[in-house]
This record gives C-alpha cells, structure tokens and sequence, in this order.
C-alpha cells in the first residue's frame, strides 16, 4: 500500500478514539487500544517527509501553521461551547511540529563541525524532547518513536526491534496491579501506549511509494482531523443540551 492509501486507512481508525462520548466505557477502551497505532503512523510520516520533501522549511511552516489554526479553532469551539466534558483539546499538528523541528536540529547536529554549536545543539534538542513530551498531545510516546525512526531509517529490523524495546518500556511503567485481572486488564486499556507497537505490521505493507499527487492528498488530513474533531463536540454537545 502507498503512503495515501495508509493515511485514509488511519484517518478512517482515527475517529473510532473520538467518539468514547456515543460508546459505552469498554467499547471505547476497546477503540483507544486499537487506535494506538494511528499517532505513530502519521509520526513515520513525518519522518518520510523529513527526508523526501523538496524544502522543509516549507514542511515545518506548513505543520506550524495547522497547529497554530487547530489551536485558535479549539479556543473558540470551547468558548462557545462552553462545556468541559466536550471540549476540543487534541492538536496532533503541534507534536509532529515539535517532532519535525526536533528532527532538523538532530539532522543539524550532525553535519555541524564546530564542537561547541554541537554541544548547544544537543542541549537544545534534549530541551526541546523534554518540553514537548511534557506539553503536546502523545508526546511521550510520539517524539522518542519520531526519533528511533530517523536513527533506524531504512533498517526494519533494527527500527522493529527499537520499538518493541520502547513497547516494553511503556507497558513496564505503566503496569499498575489493580487487585485483580479485571481490573488491571481495564487500566491497562486506558493507558495502552505500549499498544502502539501495532504499527509494524502498516509499516511492513508500506511499499515506500507517496501514491498520487494531489491537492486532495497533499491537504486531506489537514482538513480532516480539526474538523471531525470539532464536529463530534458540537454533536456531543448538542446531545447534553438536549438530554
């Protein structure tokens, strides 16, 4: 499959994780555990447009700017709306946007010759991962994945193996026991991050081809994910208002 074939696929998944407010509890963990694989893959593909897009000056500005609009959209959505349990507060933009720029200061590092500019480039790197683990939507897991990808480009086994080692780190951290099995099996599917994992098999049907250039294409997901988004919460809300 070419790499628009896969981003429909997971923008289709996508919508399953949203919409916990019109599912019961166990459906919607059922859905958050088999979305895990979406974040990640439009991460490998910010990873694939690092190295294949013309100017990434464009690419980040072009990421930069759906963030910045997702977030104006979000803070006027949930001043009208006005309702916490349906508020819009994903922007997925602005972790790949801190992933991006992560990735072209690593990129930076490595062909500058002057000892002390790869020093500070290390430290701003190193800043930049701990910021955007700590401030963006899925940061944790999404900006070292965006990393192991680039230093395992082009090597899958050694980029699935770095994976299942972050996969198992997640789980380790994560792993709370709750009494009794029921009860752990149900935490550990509200905080299934290591579930991420099941993006190796998309990536293995990935044949690396971009598949037709469009302007549909190019701006799909762009449109896509803050509207649907915003839908579901005018939807939600709605339905509250109206019992």
């Amino acid at each position: 499959m070419n790499a628009n074939q896969l981003k429909f696929f997971m923008m289709g998944l996508m919508v399953l994780d949203h919409i916990s407010f019109f599912v019961s509890d166990t459906t919607s963990i059922i859905f958050h555990i088999i979305t895990r694989c979406v974040g990640v893959f439009f991460a490998y593909m910010i990873v694939e447009g690092f190295f294949h897009t013309r100017n990434r000056k464009n690419y980040f500005l072009r990421l930069a700017g759906a963030a910045g609009i997702m977030f104006i959209g979000n803070s006027l959505l949930n001043l009208w709306i006005k309702n916490p349990a349906v508020q819009a507060h994903n922007n997925i933009f602005l972790t790949l946007t801190v992933g991006l720029l992560l990735l072209i200061i690593v990129d930076w590092i490595k062909t500058v010759p002057v000892i002390a500019f790869k020093l500070a480039g290390i430290l701003a790197a190193a800043g930049l991962l701990a910021a955007g683990s700590m401030f963006t939507e899925g940061g944790t897991v999404l900006l070292p994945f965006i990393l192991i990808t680039y230093f395992t480009y082009q090597k899958a086994l050694l980029r699935d193996a770095c994976y299942l080692v972050f996969s198992l780190l997640l789980l380790f951290t994560s792993f709370q026991w709750m009494g009794d099995w029921s009860n752990t099996l149900m935490m550990l599917g509200m905080n299934s991050d290591f579930a991420f994992i099941s993006v190796i098999p998309f990536l293995h049907l990935y044949n690396g081809e971009k598949g037709k250039t469009s302007d549909f294409s190019k701006y799909a997901f762009y449109v896509f994910y803050p509207l649907h988004l915003w839908v579901i919460a005018i939807v939600s809300n709605l339905m509250v208002i109206n019992g």
